[in-house]
């Protein structure tokens, strides 16, 4: 008796928009032929717009975020540093105004005995990139090749790069969609996004900083917690290490603002100097790195680690390495003036006397982009040596006339715009505000919620 062959239907992408437009669930063969499909052209732009709407309006389930995540890591190449003997431990932010974090923890992290692979983006609306700023030192390459990439890795521990066009080229192709489409903010959308092209770095263990704040794309707490524990399990689904911090950003992370700035302030917490808010931000993430790498048994014996390795000298010479064997200008380390500099400064000055009750810190990162320190679209030039410094955070006393910050800027129309924005952002009042929130808010790991 001859068996008769089974027929495999194919999927249609009309049925599987209808299924989620329905709020069903979706199986991996249709995630797969979906996206598949759109990543070879062979799917329209409307219909994958149908289905990104569908995905914003309807949610998705937490398998059917993870599948999604591996579907858009492995349609490219997914990086192997298996043959590395120490512990491949990444970071990510999800983005705010003054974020200069990533210079600091990379060598840091590497200095500690760990490899940090990190693949990093560029600033889009008020947040800044963290490639942005590693070019505004004269040289620096964040076009390295992937061979090139591993023996920067080999050599020093750390490097940072962008996005290939060989890693997550899905994720590359939806994300342009889902930009003019009204469809970034679906939280698990920007999960996948973040998390296929965090994995392809071939990590073991990811530390998220997800920001919450006026100057973050997350504002409200109850949402950052939510992608935060999302990204969290979708990594752990996928054999991850991973610990989510929910951080502040209602005002500035540190004092500068701007690209070449931000690099001097990085050069300042490296040596054991800078704010303390940035500096406190910077040895937690380094204690998570640590914990998660196998190199401490706490997060408070790793942050002590993070002190020590600042405070020795061993991690600013690994920044040092990185710049020097990514083509970059080392002799800034020693001399920041080597970094470009804005033709003219201008104070902000207060208009009273009082305290400072907060800062809006979306239209402080607005003032930055005015000024060209950042990007509103893609294809959008950037100005290194634009930006301001604050002389005054939320919660400090100020006199009347006292500078409230100084605008660094190239256009005077420019400056002056920025210089209105800014003064507008600052609230002052004759009371210091109460109950400041902390630094760190919460911290989200597979044990639950801590803090």
């Amino acid at each position: 008796m001859t068996a008769t062959p089974t027929t495999v239907t194919p999927i249609r992408v009309i049925d599987v928009i209808r299924k989620k437009r329905d709020g069903r669930e979706l199986s991996r063969a249709e995630i797969e032929a979906l996206v598949g499909g759109y990543t070879r052209g062979e799917i329209p732009d409307y219909q994958a717009s149908a289905w990104l709407m569908a995905t914003l309006l309807k949610g998705m389930t937490r398998g059917e975020t993870a599948i999604l995540t591996d579907t858009m890591l492995r349609s490219g190449e997914v990086l192997d540093f298996s043959d590395l003997p120490s512990q491949k431990i990444d970071k990510h932010s999800t983005g705010g105004v003054g974020d200069k974090t990533s210079l600091v923890l990379a060598p840091v992290a590497a200095a500690g005995g760990l490899t940090v692979p990190m693949i990093s983006g560029r600033g889009l609306g008020h947040t800044g990139g963290t490639l942005d700023k590693l070019e505004s030192i004269p040289g620096f390459n964040v076009n390295l090749p992937v061979a090139r990439f591993r023996k920067v890795l080999e050599t020093c521990g750390c490097a940072m790069i962008g996005q290939t066009a060989e890693i997550a080229p899905a994720d590359r192709k939806l994300y342009a969609l889902r930009d003019v489409t009204g469809t970034v903010e679906s939280p698990f959308l920007i999960c996948a996004s973040i998390m296929s092209k965090k994995l392809a770095e071939g990590i073991d263990g990811l530390v998220l900083d997800v920001k919450t704040g006026s100057g973050a794309f997350m504002k409200k707490e109850e949402d950052a917690a939510y992608l935060a524990e999302l990204m969290v399990e979708t990594g752990e689904r996928m054999g991850k290490k991973m610990a989510a911090l929910l951080t502040d950003m209602d005002q500035p992370l540190g004092c500068h603002v701007g690209n070449a700035l931000e690099v001097v302030e990085v050069l300042d917490v490296l040596r054991g100097k800078g704010p303390e808010d940035l500096r406190e931000l910077c040895h937690e993430l380094a204690g998570w790195m640590f914990l998660l790498g196998d190199r401490v048994a706490t997060v408070e014996a790793g942050k002590q680690l993070s002190k020590e390795l600042i405070d020795s000298g061993k991690a600013l010479q690994k920044f040092r390495e990185m710049v020097e064997l990514q083509d970059g200008d080392a002799r800034v380390v020693d001399d920041p003036r080597r970094l470009p500099e804005a033709q003219h400064k201008a104070d902000v000055v207060s208009p009273q006397g009082g305290y400072i009750t907060a800062i809006q810190c979306e239209q402080a990162g607005t003032a930055c982009v005015i000024i060209g320190g950042g990007r509103e679209r893609k294809e959008d030039s950037v100005d290194p040596a634009v930006g301001f410094v604050l002389h005054k955070k939320v919660g400090d006393p100020v006199s009347a006339g006292e500078p409230l910050c100084s605008v660094h800027y190239n256009s005077e129309a420019r400056g002056a715009r920025a210089r209105t924005l800014l003064q507008e952002s600052y609230r002052i009042g004759d009371t210091p505000p109460a109950n400041l929130r902390p630094l760190v808010h919460r911290v989200i790991t597979k044990s639950g919620e801590k803090n």
